[in-house]
């Protein structure tokens, strides 16, 4: 009797522990982009309109590809200036090396996070850098570039010992 009691309750333990574990959903869930078709699966407008990525897209991520395939739906309903504007920064992405890539998605991704001031305060320095004659340009990188002045960063050897405050 002891026997098929400890099977029944191990038989049961084993049941509820498994089903405990089925119920509920993995701690992490890895959700990846399906596949997206190849530059020779595109149609002639996306091809059209993607024309700059042509020679990196077969070597593209999934979720990259699917970016790009949005954007090219996008396209016919903007402005012509939106279009052109579109256009030049696709140029001037495809133009850029990988690590220059990874540098450009880690800048927006820290200027997202931003409170909405400093957003506003980085895009009026922007403005006006943007405003600078090309020889104020340089000189504003040139200074960026020279070593900043020596200061102090010693701290003394014993500092001051906090006093209490009376409560």
């Amino acid at each position: 009797m002891a026997k098929n009691r400890r099977l029944i309750a191990g038989l049961i333990l084993g049941l509820v522990l498994s089903s405990t574990s089925l119920a509920q959903p993995p701690t992490t869930a890895i959700i990846g982009t399906p596949p997206q078709p190849g530059w020779s699966l595109l149609s002639t407008q996306q091809k059209i309109i993607l024309a700059p990525l042509a020679s990196d897209w077969d070597n593209m991520e999934n979720i990259r590809r699917k970016k790009w395939l949005g954007i090219a739906e996008r396209f016919p309903k903007m402005s012509p200036t939106d279009q052109a504007k579109v256009q030049e920064r696709m140029h001037e992405w495809a133009s850029l090396t990988p690590a220059q890539r990874a540098k450009a998605r880690d800048s927006y991704k820290e200027f997202n996070q931003l409170t909405p001031e400093k957003k506003q305060a980085l895009k009026e320095k922007w403005e006006t850098y943007s405003n600078l004659s090309e020889e104020e340009k340089q000189q504003v990188k040139q200074t960026k570039k020279l070593p900043r002045p020596a200061t102090s960063t010693t701290t003394p050897a014993n500092p001051p010992a906090e006093t209490a405050k009376p409560q």
